[in-house]
């Protein structure tokens, strides 16, 4: 005869919840039934609508940011004594276009002989040879160091140091001599002046741009048997030019500003040209805005232009190029226009 043993305590407890719980509804499943259909997340009918996170921070700081741009332009809009009726007289007169006109010349003509300057010190400065670098190092040295004003007051005044030029053999006979007077005015004082400041930092640009190009890519061009010049044109030029792009860009921008300078020297520039006019009927404020406007309308298309040259070098740097503001106003309204549809089609949806 067989005794069975006896459940007691805590293990007869426990076999009788097991006995007494429910049956799981996946173990008493047809055969035909799979696991997947069983695990399937709930319907949409099943889901209630989903509310979006709040973010009352953003909206009030954007609130705030608004009211402060509204007062400022209210300010400046409805003020008398900006006198935009004397602005709109002015804006477009002979003086103020011929000063606008050189002074786009003027730094058309600085960025590019500074460039052209500057490339050939940044050259110079990597060099092997120690002259040709101390040259180079000196020269970005002393231009640097010197305030812009006192360069061009210096060149200004080169007749004082230097009454005649010569071209001629050292320490030998001059073949033709000219006086400086005659030769320095002032427009040709503004161009040698600022184009040697410019010359000087942008050197560092065009050097720092060829420094960060990895070397590995030089080792790699010259394995492939391709000559310094084919290198240096198809390789290091168009990967520096990612580095060199948004700096001189920058540089552009305030050579356009800087050129109100030379109004110190006379040369009739955009400054120069609205100075002369407040001079003779005393309206500084409406014509100092004249002045403002056309450097704000220069300043922006030139900053259009700098995007979308450094769109062009940014091809092979990354899968996709940076979109365009167009591009980019267009996938916002397209975006905004989902979540419209989206929400109108959740709240026509029945409960």
């Amino acid at each position: 005869m067989s005794v069975s043993p006896s459940l007691d305590g805590p293990r007869a407890t426990a076999a009788a919840s097991r006995k007494t719980q429910p049956a799981d509804p996946a173990d008493t499943a047809g055969p035909g039934t799979s696991g997947a259909s069983r695990l399937a997340p709930p319907g949409p009918d099943e889901i209630s609508r989903i509310v979006p996170r709040r973010h009352p921070g953003r909206w009030l700081s954007a609130a705030v940011a608004l009211l402060g741009l509204a007062m400022i332009v209210n300010s400046v809009v409805r003020n008398e004594r900006f006198q935009w009726s004397v602005v709109s007289r002015y804006f477009t007169t002979p003086a103020v276009l011929d000063g606008l006109l050189l002074t786009l010349w003027l730094t058309a003509a600085v960025m590019v002989l500074g460039f052209l300057i500057g490339t050939v010190f940044a050259v110079m400065r990597l060099s092997v040879n120690p002259v040709l670098r101390t040259i180079s190092w000196g020269y970005v040295w002393i231009f640097r160091s010197t305030p812009l004003l006192v360069q061009l007051l210096f060149w200004f005044n080169i007749g004082a140091l230097y009454p005649t030029l010569g071209i001629g053999i050292p320490f030998g006979p001059e073949f033709l001599t000219f006086q400086t007077v005659n030769l320095f005015g002032a427009g040709l004082t503004a161009l040698i002046g600022l184009t040697l400041h410019e010359a000087a930092y942008a050197a560092e640009v065009v050097r720092g741009g060829i420094l960060s190009v990895d070397a590995g890519q030089t080792e790699a061009a010259a394995a492939l048997g391709l000559s310094r010049r084919r290198v240096l044109r198809r390789v290091v030029v168009p990967q520096a030019m990612r580095s060199i792009v948004p700096t001189a860009g920058n540089m552009l921008i305030g050579t356009l500003k800087g050129t109100s300078i030379v109004s110190v020297l006379a040369v009739q520039d955009l400054l120069f040209s609205v100075q002369l006019i407040y001079n003779r009927t005393y309206q500084i404020v409406p014509l100092l805005m004249v002045a403002t406007i056309w450097y704000v309308i220069v300043t922006t298309v030139l900053s259009v232009g700098q995007f979308y040259v450094e769109r062009h070098y940014a091809r092979g740097a990354a899968r996709e190029l940076p979109p365009t503001p167009l591009q980019r106003l267009r996938g916002r309204v397209a975006a905004l226009g989902g979540r419209l549809r989206t929400a109108s089609a959740a709240d026509a949806k029945p409960l």
